[in-house]
């Protein structure tokens, strides 16, 4: 069975950097179409950063210039560097994997907390 394991996670002050991993277990499809999506109190679950299926990168107007998607085949995890982070970006974290049969699998989540 697939599964989704985040980590990174915690509080921390605006403008500081935090690091999340996504490490992906009993997937055939290694680290394709791979990537973060966020939800927000009292918001719908948004997109923040994604590997598309043929590699490239999509990325939410909003992050931008701040985060930054990558990946290691070998260890089967994506990551999502944070930068520059705004109170605006806490909410829930939740890595996901989009399967060719259109089957969605995703993680339980990590709070990612930006205040003074």
């Amino acid at each position: 069975q697939v599964q989704l394991v985040e980590s990174g996670g915690g509080l921390v002050q605006p403008g500081g950097s935090l690091r999340l991993s996504c490490a992906a277990s009993g997937s055939r499809f290694s680290t394709y179409a791979m990537g973060w999506y966020r939800q927000a109190p009292g918001k719908e679950r948004e997109l923040v950063a994604r590997f598309t299926a043929i590699g490239t990168t999509d990325y939410a107007d909003s992050v931008k210039g701040r985060f930054t998607l990558s990946r290691d085949y070998g260890k089967s995890t994506v990551y999502l560097q944070m930068g520059s982070l705004k109170p605006e970006d806490t909410a829930v974290y939740y890595c996901n994997q989009h399967w060719p049969t259109g089957a969605d699998y995703w993680g339980q989540g990590t709070q990612v907390t930006v205040s003074s």
